[in-house]
């Protein structure tokens, strides 16, 4: 699970992410940190979109490879 500290690093920095879901590449979502809470991260994706995703996912900068 991802710390507060690397979400909060994350989230001031404007860096994008790739949150991780599962083994199919086409499933990952690009996005940034909005906010989040013990349970849950808010991801907004570049046409806006706000996604609900679970902290167990793995997030990543979307520059490192999968």
């Amino acid at each position: 699970m991802i710390t507060d500290d690397q979400l909060d690093e994350y989230r001031q920095a404007g860096t994008k992410l790739r949150v991780i879901r599962d083994a199919d590449v086409a499933n990952d979502v690009k996005g940034i940190v909005l906010a989040w809470d013990d349970r849950h991260v808010l991801i907004r994706k570049q046409n806006r979109r706000v996604l609900k995703l679970d902290r167990a996912y793995t997030y990543k900068p979307w520059e490192q490879e999968r």
